[in-house]
């Protein structure tokens, strides 16, 4: 652990990280944060981006996560979304998620999901932010 003001996370890739409302750290991935507060519109400091995806994410006064449903056509690769299982969608294709690693390719969905990343997260993938992903995703 670092003995600063924050806690180390780890996730299995950014994508998942993302997914949980968690933006690249501006100390340790100084370049993946910038490129991140470049989609994010680069007005905003990393408190109050924090801020926004918090309030975008957690459920005021319960230990829930928010969810919302959308087209599935319409959602930016590095999306998370819940069909009959957890998905992490590509530009081609829809990866089941494990938290040891991704599964075989399967179909991208069409129609209504629900989507487990915050809509400022994927305003920022829309805007051209790739996240890191696990080897596992191919």
């Amino acid at each position: 652990m670092t003995g600063r003001n924050w806690t180390e996370l780890f996730f299995l890739d950014e994508a998942v990280a993302m997914a949980a409302g968690h933006r690249p750290c501006a100390y340790c991935r100084r370049s993946n944060y910038n490129a991140f507060s470049d989609a994010w519109g680069g007005r905003l400091k990393a408190p109050q981006m924090d801020t926004v995806l918090h309030a975008a994410r957690a459920v005021h006064g319960a230990r829930a996560l928010q969810t919302h449903h959308a087209d599935a056509a319409t959602l930016p690769a590095g999306t998370f979304i819940k069909t009959t299982e957890i998905n992490l969608l590509t530009t081609e294709a829809a990866l089941p998620y494990s938290p040891s690693g991704y599964g075989a390719p399967k179909s991208r969905p069409t129609g209504n999901v629900i989507v487990l990343t915050a809509q400022p997260m994927i305003d920022v993938l829309r805007r051209g932010y790739a996240p890191k992903l696990h080897h596992t995703a191919g």
